[in-house]
């Protein structure tokens, strides 16, 4: 059996939805986060969620009947909790074809002190795959970071770029990055991006959905034909911001990309439903019994109320900014219409929603946002 290697410096033209493509001594690294923003990110835990390839993928067009896949992972572990799946989804024609689960790989435990634990470089092989011209994608983890050491087709193949879609970016929170998925082509950004057609560029950080300005400015440098926020329920997971703060930070996130973005629809989304921040306000306490992680609210004294930020708040401060800044390519969608009260049984821990609730959400923003839907801001 004979393979053909696609050189290092080719392949990083097959891969798709990073900010940033980086050569190591071994291979390729790709970012969803630019280089440059790294000497501004305010926590190690940023640079570590955007290092995740949630969305990122190789796509080329080829004829071949196999493809072989060298890499090294490292993946994420709660300390107290099991090591998250390491998945590798190979698409085909927009189909899932094959899944493979990395579990020698290398992970990064985080406690109160972080600690690698070292693993081993994996080779993937996909035989079997159907005759004939045909857009293969392999979509690279979401819940680790990749490193990309070699990409082979067989010997003789037919190998091409296929054709992109519209380019849609989206940020988000830890639902948006999908690590509670099943697989990284069936977080709910993926399945809606594959079924829409969409080029997606996904920027959901677990944790770190926190309106900084250097998100702000990656997401106006990358010229797009759709664009989605999701934002709110981080802002009062870390209890981050009050009223006065949170507005100006929206606003000055939208003008951002406005500056360089004027006409580009973007679709502003308020936080799904999350029973324990309705209608109390952060932080959000984390705590792992049984080997599984749960979160709550403490109290808090009514004395810190004024000002203090729920997710119904946010919600109303989210239309309000949209209403008044008079801009017709500016989108408002309430999060309860993706995921709402009667849907909380999905929150496997309170506050994510499981694989199943992944499929929900992804089916109702693309009934509400999808081509034919008829809204004002669509994806189609």
């Amino acid at each position: 059996m004979s393979w053909h290697e696609i050189e290092p410096e080719a392949l990083a033209g097959y891969v798709r939805g990073a900010s940033e493509v980086r050569h190591t001594p071994t291979g390729l690294k790709p970012l969803r986060l630019p280089g440059w923003s790294a000497a501004q990110m305010p926590d190690p835990a940023l640079q570590l969620m955007a290092a995740m390839t949630s969305g990122v993928r190789l796509v080329l067009r080829s004829d071949t009947r196999r493809l072989r896949f060298r890499g090294e992972t490292i993946g994420f572990e709660l300390a107290g909790t099991p090591r998250r799946p390491v998945v590798f989804d190979l698409v085909i024609d927009g189909r899932l074809h094959a899944r493979r689960n990395d579990a020698g790989g290398a992970a990064l435990v985080v406690g109160e002190t972080v600690r690698l634990v070292p693993g081993s470089a994996c080779e993937l092989r996909f035989e079997d795959l159907p005759a004939g011209d045909k857009t293969i994608e392999l979509w690279l983890p979401q819940s680790a970071q990749t490193e990309i050491r070699g990409l082979a087709i067989a010997a003789g193949a037919s190998l091409a770029e296929a054709p992109a879609g519209r380019r849609w970016l989206h940020y988000g929170s830890s639902i948006s990055h999908a690590m509670d998925a099943d697989g990284p082509s069936e977080t709910w950004p993926a399945l809606v991006a594959r079924g829409a057609g969409a080029e997606l560029v996904s920027l959901g950080f677990a944790g770190q959905c926190l309106l900084d300005s250097l998100v702000a400015r990656s997401i106006a440098a990358v010229p797009a034909g759709a664009i989605t926020l999701k934002i709110g329920v981080n802002i009062v997971n870390h209890d981050a911001m009050r009223e006065r703060a949170f507005v100006a930070a929206v606003h000055g996130f939208l003008d951002t990309i406005r500056d360089r973005q004027p006409e580009v629809p973007v679709l502003l989304v308020s936080p799904l439903f999350c029973g324990m921040a309705e209608t109390a306000p952060g932080p959000t306490l984390r705590e792992v019994s049984d080997g599984r992680a749960h979160f709550r609210h403490p109290p808090r004294p009514a004395a810190l109320a004024p000002g203090a930020l729920t997710l119904e708040r946010i919600r109303e401060l989210l239309a309000t900014v949209v209403a008044r800044r008079g801009d017709r390519h500016l989108h408002y969608r309430s999060g309860l219409d993706l995921f709402g009260a009667a849907d909380a049984g999905h929150l496997h821990d309170g506050l994510h929603p499981d694989a199943d609730g992944q499929r929900l959400i992804a089916a109702r923003f693309t009934a509400l946002h999808g081509s034919g839907s008829g809204a004002d801001f669509t994806l189609g």
